[in-house]
């Protein structure tokens, strides 16, 4: 009796010592202690996740939805100004980038990964646009195409987007597909992420996703514009699929300027960002 008591007791001690860690420690490892403190003291694993509840009737996520991934670990990154547009998506910083076009050089993509579980995953893709790196035809299927970390696909949904997950390209493919020596299919695993079909292809003013933003950059290449590009997917901790993609472009004369942040959501489903599965809501 006087053992199991010792042993809860020492159980007791471990829990408020993570739960003191939190008050002290930042915002990102916060979260992810206390999930796995919920979790020890529910007794469920640490992969399981509650519905947010959204419907597959609203084709547009929610702020509520949208805020589901919007930790301060997320928050944070983005910086201090992040204001919903109410289609979908923040605007950060009033639209304002630092992003610097007076730049002599070529078209060029940059793009950089890091390690996640493991997992090679696309983390920021820099790019120098030009109405020569435009690509015009359509891009054909690819049966060698790469299938991201993070991917757990689910077809016939009900709603606008019939499945879930989409081979997201940082730098889209009409964007860059023309530039020599980048490789703009879906099997450049530097340049693909597991991403939303909402927020990959959603391109209406009331439902933004990164296709609404892409086909401006687009609109000002085809009228010989020269636009810098970024775009930055941002991870919660140790996650293995994006919170979401910040996208920042410029164009030299100043016609185009945008700075936003898609989050990587989608009505009618819940994903667990640490594994990339996804269920259907009830």
């Amino acid at each position: 009796m006087k053992k199991n008591q010792k042993s809860l007791i020492s159980t007791l001690v471990v829990v408020l010592l993570a739960l003191a860690g939190l008050l002290t420690s930042n915002t990102s490892s916060s979260d992810g202690l206390l999930n796995q403190v919920t979790n020890m003291l529910s007794g469920s694993s640490s992969s399981a996740i509650t519905s947010n509840g959204s419907s597959s009737s609203e084709s547009t996520p929610t702020q509520e939805l949208a805020e589901t991934v919007m930790s301060g670990a997320v928050k944070k990154q983005l910086g201090s100004n992040i204001q919903w547009n109410g289609a979908g998506a923040y605007v950060i910083n009033d639209n304002k980038t630092d992003l610097n076009v007076d730049v002599a050089s070529l078209p060029y993509v940059d793009n950089k990964t890091k390690s996640v579980q493991g997992k090679k995953v696309p983390t920021v893709a820099n790019a120098l646009l030009t109405k020569a790196t435009r690509q015009y035809q359509k891009r054909e299927q690819n049966k060698n195409a790469f299938t991201p970390a993070g991917w757990h696909q689910i077809h016939d949904l009900a709603g606008e987007y019939d499945h879930a997950v989409d081979r997201g390209h940082l730098i889209g493919y009409a964007l860059a597909g023309g530039l020599d020596g980048f490789d703009a299919s879906t099997s450049n695993p530097n340049n693909i992420a597991t991403q939303t079909a909402w927020s990959n292809q959603a391109d209406e003013s009331f439902s933004t996703g990164q296709n609404y933003y892409e086909t401006l950059i687009r609109k000002a290449l085809d009228n010989n514009k020269k636009i810098r590009y970024r775009v930055t997917l941002i991870y919660d901790g140790n996650n293995i699929m994006a919170s979401g993609s910040h996208l920042e472009a410029k164009s030299s004369d100043g016609s185009l300027e945008f700075n936003v942040f898609i989050p990587n959501v989608q009505s009618g489903l819940t994903f667990d960002y640490s594994s990339g599965q996804v269920t259907v809501n009830q």
